[in-house]
């Protein structure tokens, strides 16, 4: 038989040492001890990852991917076609180029000498030869009035994975050129690496700024206030410099140490204030500090516990994708969130037990600690209030929030995933203006061509004949290719390859349809008949392959994310109806704050007011990355709220009433921490890197509809509705579920221990 919502009896189990508690009041008690260790272990990983931390590289392969394995058949049978291509882009509007053809020998020349160069290209014909005419439409190297070139330059390595001085000996190559007057840009992976070195302080300065503000407006306390923000910022110094470390191990993204800082201060600060705030209320109730520490280490540090671990579980979700790329990411942000976690349960004690009772001595207005619910016959608090009027009517506010997260989930049903080119870069950088100067003169295509490769190799000789010009055939026309160029094969003759120009630009999606279709229909057909295997390869086609796979793989990091917490909320608060809204109301905020970054960077929608150069495609990643971290970071607020309604739950029994008081003593914690959780990630709209300007907007509008639209209309319309049903789970589940606890209960005797209950009704 199914087990009914519980009842409470009134005896209350003996209070319980716990270890949290205990950790708590000794970090307190021995303040300098624990200070001491931080210090000196800041103080030493930053040594250490100066002295042998890694970098940061977006190297990375696809291995089985049909571009991965065209790439290898290349490189074993024509070595100087293969590898990673990079253009040299030349232009001067004043002159034909092939006046300063000496020149550009001398700088292909060079270039070619340059370590992993497997070959340069001279853009111009020969001297005294007279030039072939241009294609229809002309896709380079030499632009019809001679005043545009680029010089591909096909390196044994990713040119981005290069350490920047590798550009000393490119700028020496190129500058009898520049000394000419000829404009020299360098695009595709070169590009990259000529980029400025990414700096996040700025981002990480106003983020803290109006965080300080918040607090102080908040909570009145100025130490009160400094105290998150130093801990979350010292804790997000370790993991950043453990990071640095796993980088020397293993290659982590360029964007991963700005992922980690976003999430470790986000979380850090939000970890510390649900700390801080409950120890200051444990001193209105007339504690010392140091059992007041330990208290709040039990209860609140409970929560940050189970909400660190559920945050980590979300991330470690990203493995599900099989992309070590993906996974790494996760690990990237989890390593902040632990230092995080860590931080909260230790260094926060200690400077609690530091400060003592002086902790509101310097304010700014009357400080506050957690609402105490108003004595019976005075006036209830504005939230009290509030709460009751969702009681009154929590059909309304469903409704209500449902529709306004319908409205910003609109634009996601027309998603469209992609890769962000470097026409979308500000035009500061060098791979910009290439990618303008080639798109100008060549076409937008010009800037991803796509490699097709035929490889022939158990084809007898007496056949190749037939088979080339039925594969030249076959390429003839082709749906969104402005030109392919003849089948050509190889000096061993056993490949044949060609150059498919798109109409488009590589981040449009007509070039991603023509990726496919030459893929999976057009090269299979023309090698009909044939024992000889296809292959699309390059840099827009490996980025075409990676979105394939994202894509395929992102229902399956929803259904394991959404399915481990739903198991820790049901462990943790033994009620299968709050378990399941829990987890569908987390999909509905995530879907809106999806379709806020659709509308803002694909439909343009403010775009440019960021520093986004017209409309983009959502990388392909972003919606994956989103999903893991706004799941594990909207569990914060509700594993906060929803271990309070269960506390006063346990308490009294009044299922209705329980919603009220948890949202009376949790409402300014929540929105205090939300509103700066939200300024640290929308900070990062300023930087330069676009993918981040998407992370951040996308988490910043994330965080602030789960802690307004979910927490404050949905999640209290929906439990008001469930009532006592809420906390019903089945017996035989109730059994084999682990038990957990949200605010240590176990330890500090919060809880009452609940007895069965007759049949479910609302109360």
């Amino acid at each position: 038989m199914p087990s009914s919502p519980a009842r409470p009896d009134r005896a209350t189990p003996p209070r319980r040492r716990g270890a949290l508690r205990r950790t708590g009041e000794w970090c307190a008690r021995h303040f300098v001890t624990v200070l001491v260790l931080w210090v000196a272990a800041l103080a030493g990983l930053q040594v250490l990852q100066h002295a042998y931390g890694g970098d940061y590289s977006d190297d990375f392969s696809l291995p089985g991917t049909q571009s991965q394995d065209g790439l290898d058949v290349l490189k074993a049978h024509a070595p100087q076609a293969g590898g990673y291509s990079a253009q040299v882009v030349l232009h001067d509007a004043d002159k034909p180029l092939t006046s300063v053809s000496d020149q550009v020998a001398t700088a292909v020349s060079d270039l070619q000498k340059l370590p992993d160069v497997l070959s340069a290209q001279n853009p111009l014909p020969s001297s005294g030869s007279t030039p072939p005419p241009p294609p229809d439409p002309n896709t380079g190297p030499l632009s019809t009035d001679q005043k545009t070139a680029y010089i591909t330059v096909r390196f044994s390595v990713q040119p981005s994975t290069l350490d920047p001085s590798y550009l000393d000996g490119v700028d020496d190559a190129v500058r009898p050129l520049r000394s000419a007057g000829v404009e020299v840009e360098y695009g595709g992976p070169l590009g990259e690496l000529a980029r400025p070195e990414p700096s996040d302080r700025t981002s990480e300065a106003i983020g803290f700024g109006v965080a300080i503000v918040v607090l102080l407006i908040g909570f009145g306390s100025l130490l009160a206030a400094v105290l998150p923000l130093v801990t979350a910022l010292i804790c997000a110094l370790c993991g950043l410099a453990l990071l640095g470390l796993l980088a020397a191990a293993a290659t982590f993204a360029t964007v991963s140490p700005t992922l980690a800082t976003m999430i470790g201060i986000g979380v850090g600060i939000d970890y510390a204030l649900f700390l801080v705030t409950r120890h200051r209320q444990n001193l209105v109730d007339g504690q010392d500090p140091v059992t007041a520490a330990g208290n709040a280490a039990a209860t609140s540090g409970h929560a940050v516990l189970l909400s660190g671990c559920t945050v980590i579980i979300a991330l470690s979700g990203l493995w599900v994708s099989g992309i070590g790329f993906i996974g790494k990411l996760g690990l990237a942000a989890a390593v902040t969130v632990v230092t995080a976690v860590l931080g909260a349960l230790t260094l926060v004690p200690a400077i609690l037990g530091l400060i003592g009772r002086r902790i509101d001595r310097v304010r700014v207005r009357k400080p506050v600690a957690e609402t105490v619910p108003a004595p019976e016959g005075a006036e209830p608090g504005g939230w009290h209030r509030y709460a009751q009027r969702v009681e009154r009517r929590p059909w309304w506010f469903l409704a209500g929030g449902v529709v306004l997260l319908a409205v910003l989930s609109f634009p996601v049903l027309f998603i469209q995933l992609g890769h962000i080119g470097d026409g979308a870069d500000p035009k500061s950088f060098t791979d910009r203006r290439a990618f303008d100067l080639m798109s100008t003169a060549f076409g937008p295509g010009s800037n991803g061509p796509l490699t097709l490769v035929i490889d022939q190799s158990k084809v007898p000789s007496s056949d190749r004949s037939a088979l080339a010009d039925q594969a030249q055939k076959a390429l003839t026309n082709v749906p969104d290719a402005a030109v392919i160029t003849p089948l050509t094969a190889t000096s061993d003759g056993d490949v044949l390859t060609a150059t498919a120009y798109s109409v488009a630009a590589p981040q449009d999606e007509r070039t991603t349809s023509l990726t496919n279709r030459l893929t999976d229909d057009v090269l299979p057909q023309a090698v009909s008949g044939y024992d000889a295997s296809t292959y699309v390869t390059g840099t827009t086609a490996a980025q075409v392959d990676f979105l394939d796979i994202v894509s395929s793989r992102l229902p399956l990091i929803i259904a394991v994310v959404v399915g481990l917490a739903f198991l820790v909320i049901l462990a943790v608060f033994r009620g299968l109806l709050v378990a399941l809204k829990a987890a569908v109301l987390n999909v509905l905020s995530i879907a809106a704050s999806y379709g806020v970054v659709v509308a803002v960077f694909q439909w343009g929608w403010g775009g440019p007011a960021l520093g986004v150069s017209g409309k983009v495609p959502i990388e392909s990643y972003v919606p994956m990355m989103m999903f893991a971290i706004v799941f594990g970071l909207s569990m914060d607020y509700e594993i906060f709220l929803l271990s309070r309604i269960h506390e006063a739950w346990v308490r009294t029994g009044d299922a209705r009433a329980s919603v009220a008081h948890a949202l009376e003593i949790t409402a300014r914690v929540i929105t205090c921490a939300a509103l700066i959780m939200v300024s640290v990630f929308a900070a990062f709209v300023i930087s330069d890197n676009i993918v981040v300007k998407m992370l951040g907007l996308g988490l910043a509008a994330s965080v602030l509809i789960d802690a307004t639209v979910v927490r404050l209309l949905l999640v209290p319309a929906v439990m008001t509705l469930l009532g006592r049903a809420a906390w019903w789970i089945p017996g035989p589940l109730d059994r084999i579920l682990p038990h957990l606890d949200a605010e240590g209960g176990a330890e500090g005797g919060a809880e009452t221990r609940a007895e069965p209950a007759g049949p479910v009704g609302k109360k």
